[in-house]
């Protein structure tokens, strides 16, 4: 069934999205002055002490010094230092227990150079691990999740141009079990691992580039994703899914970002239908990254968006995902490669970083206006 879209006029009156607005300290919050190949940022309570603090992946396609930001715990980054001696090519970082000692490990997607792992004591001085995965792979993305749910954290490479991987974790942070899914012309630039068919395991929702088919390829239980969903036009160019009950309905939702055509929401419904579907955004802006928050503290899902050669934004859900107020974060042109949002400084109300490419990475306060 081809996808049956409704294009949204975007709303300016929302009185909530109205209330709130998006700071930047006039330039002053900054992970650093330095203007790395960032393509991924990566956000936990690293050294234990209670507040939020970044890592942020750094080079591409080049050898780029990944770099760790700790929070002084109200939202101001002052100290750095780097994750490792060793500079990589870094696309992707995320953070979880993958060695089940209580903190936050990190695992680093490089493209055509080996995914590692580090290690943390506790106190966020990390040592360097294994690799995990094909030693030589175009990786673009990691995802963290519990795919054979006995208890830890396995990790989900996907590939631009080669088949994507899962890494099984054997309880200590040995990635040494993986299988492949998908095929080697596959074109995956994100993951997201949710149970989408409400049948108790996760399920993976795929964003793919080049044209490629968008999927959800559904777990059996057994690891076996022979059985796919397909939603999109078929053609599209999406590089980030994220998924969310946007309109309340007790089924869950993919939204997607996409290179050069607007973004777009597919509802699920009981019978696992994504055919009805939302234009929330039709700038056709090159979007690369979405997350996802509530930032007007409404008990919905809003949405904010990464942009190449463009403005970020942030999307403020009104009725159920009916109507869209739209806000730009910044005044500023930017490549960003990914966008991430949580409390920083502890207020309740969650913030915005930017990874972006050839630039400096700001954050963005949540603050209600006055």
């Amino acid at each position: 069934m081809k996808p049956l879209f409704f294009f949204l006029l975007v709303s300016t009156f929302n009185a909530a999205a109205q209330s709130i607005e998006f700071t930047n300290g006039n330039g002053r919050f900054i992970l650093s002055t330095a203007e790395e190949r960032t393509a991924s940022i990566g956000i936990g309570d690293i050294d234990g002490d209670g507040d939020l603090d970044v890592i942020e992946a750094n080079g591409r396609h080049w050898p780029g010094q990944n770099r760790v930001f700790f929070n002084n715990g109200s939202g101001i980054f002052t100290l750095s230092q780097p994750l490792d001696i060793t500079s990589e090519t870094s696309y992707a970082t995320e953070l979880a227990d993958l060695d089940g000692d209580g903190d936050l490990d990190v695992a680093v997607g490089n493209d055509n150079a080996p995914n590692m792992l580090y290690f943390n004591d506790g106190k966020g001085n990390f040592t360097r691990g294994k690799s995990f995965g094909k030693l030589y792979s175009p990786t673009r993305n990691i995802t963290l999740g519990d795919l054979d749910q006995d208890g830890d954290i396995d990790i989900l490479i996907t590939n631009r141009g080669d088949q994507n991987e899962i890494c099984l974790n054997d309880g200590k942070g040995n990635f040494d079990s993986s299988i492949g899914f998908g095929t080697s012309e596959d074109s995956t630039i994100d993951v997201e691992i949710a149970d989408i068919d409400g049948d108790g395991d996760n399920d993976l929702i795929l964003a793919n580039r080049d044209k490629q088919q968008n999927s959800i390829y559904l777990n059996n239980g057994q690891l076996d994703f022979s059985k796919k969903i397909n939603f999109g036009t078929g053609k599209d160019e999406t590089r980030s899914v994220a998924v969310a009950d946007v309109d309340s309905d007790g089924h869950l939702d993919i939204i997607t970002a996409n290179i050069g055509e607007p973004n777009v929401i597919y509802f699920g419904n009981e019978k696992l239908e994504f055919s009805r579907s939302i234009t929330f955004d039709s700038s056709k802006d090159l979007s690369y990254s979405i997350a996802i928050a509530d930032f007007d503290l409404d008990v919905d899902t809003d949405i904010t968006i990464a942009n190449v050669q463009g403005f970020n934004t942030v999307f403020i859900n009104d009725n159920r995902g009916k109507t869209w107020t739209k806000i730009f974060i910044s005044g500023r042109d930017l490549n960003s490669y990914d966008i991430v949002t949580a409390d920083l400084n502890g207020d309740g109300r969650p913030d915005i970083i930017e990874a972006n490419s050839d630039g400096i990475n700001p954050y963005h306060f949540n603050r209600k206006k006055k």
